[in-house]
């Protein structure tokens, strides 16, 4: 599936969903769907300055030049934004990844309901994803 088809379908999952009490339990479910986090990737330079929470985001280029995203949050919502970008930009090239319009995030009326904290470390967490495809991207030219 590409980008835009995934962020179809979680827009279309969220418009199941019509009130933001059943959103978030949604979002909080997605959350414990992440992979667990490696305690010893716990480190400085994988959290993600400017979020509220403790966010930690780690990347490994595959063989075949995408990007494998694993991510942990403390915060059970934080933890759910972060499976939601990883289903839309995990595994994807870093072309993919620095080309891409986020456009669910406004479609599904994330930034919104989220307190400006919480928005601005969605952002943080978002220029993380793309500073690891920019730093991908220079290895492979």
């Amino acid at each position: 599936m590409t980008i835009n088809e995934t962020q179809d379908e979680i827009i279309s999952e969220f418009s199941e969903l019509t009130d933001w009490m059943d959103r978030y339990a949604y979002i909080i479910d997605l959350g414990n769907t992440l992979a667990p986090f490696p305690e010893n990737e716990k480190i400085p330079s994988n959290l993600i300055e400017g979020c509220q929470s403790r966010v930690w985001i780690s990347a490994i280029r595959q063989d075949d030049k995408t990007i494998h995203f694993n991510a942990d949050s403390d915060a059970l919502i934080v933890k759910g934004i972060i499976a939601l970008l990883l289903k839309v930009l995990n595994n994807r090239t870093p072309d993919e990844i620095l080309s891409s319009d986020l456009y669910f995030l406004d479609k599904i009326g994330l930034k919104e309901h989220l307190s400006p904290t919480r928005s601005n470390g969605l952002v943080a967490m978002v220029r993380q994803i793309q500073n690891y495809a920019k730093a991908y991207k220079v290895l492979d030219s």
